[in-house]
């Protein structure tokens, strides 16, 4: 083992006199943890840190202290070969795995639950099967949790025959059943989209679906489609767009105020430039609309964060990254501009959006592995260079009305790869952190912060004492109140850096 061990101390905060120090440690790493593996942030199990390793049929996970020092290297050989999608549930004294493989033609979800050390606690045990057809996806089944980890649910979607099939398994924190569901309905690939699918705490399966005129147009036509916990049919509630269009529709759940919100940039004219936001907040208790919303941007503030262009077209390229929930129902929302463009092909959002093999590479069932760490392909032919330029950041109260509005400056751009790319946030109390590259050699982290208010402070930038560290913001996950486990390479090999504030 490699070990590379580095702190950094940095000083005083110019906006305040009390000193705002923060704290980087460093992994080390093993050879064979070069670019090319697939890894995931598990979280912080005890006081131990948890990172999940995968190259080809090799499965391992790393248990650091509270120094990032290897305490363990746990191979994972109870693991079948043709494994696929492993995800993750992480409490603070052990964890879920949740794994499927395939079998002939045969898919199997599997479950184990583990120690802070990487140990089994018991013995694998299965969740599900599915018999596929041939040349179809075989990574089906979707895992997604509550917020605060209670409630579990398991799913898979079939798409065929003009039909959406979904099968959903409901299990509480202890991987017990809740509930059994399977939800039919008429598809048609082209112009129906369903997505953003979450659960409550109290167990509410809840998920958007769209509607478009045609293929590649815009949604004219949204719902909010959930269920209670126990029930067994879906709800369909139409959200009005007063004759908008929309698309890239985000759901978020306000558990605390029983409340589901939805955003979406809105357009007058299908297929035209944005206009600004809708927001729609539906409340649970009484299934109906609390609060509908259409905020237009203003031209001041799409001369700030265009990079380039018109100004009509300033928000055209602009993706929704976050929402954090406030204590009163409110939210924050940031967006950020992004591009790509292959050997002269500029790809917009329609590219993005409206891609026919987006709901999955087979074209049978529901796909929902993207926003992953992804490997370099160093033997594509094709090159692609990615841009990701400006973070737009809105307060939102909770009815829906614009608070304020602040444009983040960044400009970063990458040939091949992304994961160096884009941003993530820190909430820390009444302050959010931004946190980005912003050097060309992705060996610096810029820190600004946003409180309730709309204040932004610029803190001291977070960097290795030395050279050749490379970091990968968009990938960090949280870990603690003040605490953030952030991804980076160091020369072809892949670190873990975490980060107390």
């Amino acid at each position: 083992m490699n070990r590379i061990y580095k702190i950094i101390f940095i000083g005083l905060l110019f906006t305040s006199p009390a000193v705002f120090a923060q704290t980087v440690k460093i992994s080390g790493f093993d050879r064979e943890d070069t670019r090319d593996i697939n890894f995931e942030i598990i979280g912080k199990v005890n006081s131990n840190i948890l990172v999940y390793k995968n190259i080809r049929s090799k499965h391992k996970i790393n248990v650091f202290d509270r120094d990032m020092n290897t305490l363990e290297t746990v191979k994972l050989d109870f693991i079948p070969d043709r494994t696929f999608n492993i995800d993750f549930v992480a409490y603070p004294d052990h964890f879920y795995m949740i794994y499927q493989f395939q079998k002939g033609n045969i898919l199997h979800c599997m479950a184990v639950k583990m120690d802070a050390q990487a140990k089994r606690m018991n013995e694998p045990f299965e969740v599900d099967t599915t018999r596929i057809p041939v040349m179809s996806d075989n990574k089906i089944y979707s895992t997604i949790y509550s917020e605060d980890r209670s409630k579990i649910v398991i799913f898979k979607i079939q798409t065929r025959f003009q039909k959406f099939n979904m099968q959903s398994l409901l299990f509480d924190s202890d991987m017990k059943l809740l509930n059994k569901n399977r939800h039919l309905a008429d598809y048609n690939e082209r112009r129906e989209s369903y997505d953003n699918f979450l659960v409550a705490n109290d167990g509410s399966f809840v998920f958007t679906y769209a509607k478009q005129s045609g293929n590649r147009d815009n949604s004219n036509f949204l719902n909010l489609v959930f269920k209670a916990p126990l029930q067994n049919t879906f709800t369909y509630r139409d959200i009005d767009l007063q004759e908008k269009y929309v698309d890239e529709i985000k759901l978020k759940i306000d558990n605390r105020n029983n409340r589901y919100i939805l955003n979406t940039f809105y357009y007058k004219k299908n297929r035209g430039s944005i206009e600004g936001l809708f927001t729609g907040v539906w409340d649970k208790a009484n299934e109906k609309i609390y609060a509908s919303q259409f905020t237009e941007l203003y031209d001041s503030l799409r001369y700030e964060a265009k990079s380039g262009g018109l100004l009509r077209f300033a928000f055209d390229n602009f993706f929704i990254r976050q929402i954090v929930v406030k204590g009163d129902g409110g939210f924050i929302l940031a967006a950020e501009d992004y591009t790509t463009d292959t050997r002269g092909n500029n790809f917009n959002r329609y590219d993005y959006l409206y891609n026919p093999y987006s709901l999955s590479s087979g074209g049978y069932y529901y796909n929902p592995y993207t926003g992953y760490y992804r490997p370099y392909n160093r033997f594509d032919n094709q090159s692609t260079r990615y841009y990701c330029e400006n973070i737009l950041v809105l307060s939102i109260s909770k009815t829906g009305i614009l608070e304020w509005s602040r444009v983040l400056h960044k400009s970063q751009f990458d040939d091949n790869e992304e994961n160096f790319l884009s941003f993530s946030t820190l909430t820390s109390g009444n302050e959010i952190h931004f946190l980005f590259n912003n050097d060309k050699k992705f060996q610096v982290i810029t820190d600004q912060g946003i409180t309730p208010d709309g204040t932004v402070k610029r803190y001291p930038t977070l960097k290795s004492d030395q050279k050749g560290y490379e970091f990968m913001p968009s990938l960090s996950k949280q870990v603690g109140a003040r605490q953030i486990i952030v991804p980076c390479a160091y020369r072809n090999n892949i670190c873990f850096a975490k980060v107390d504030f």
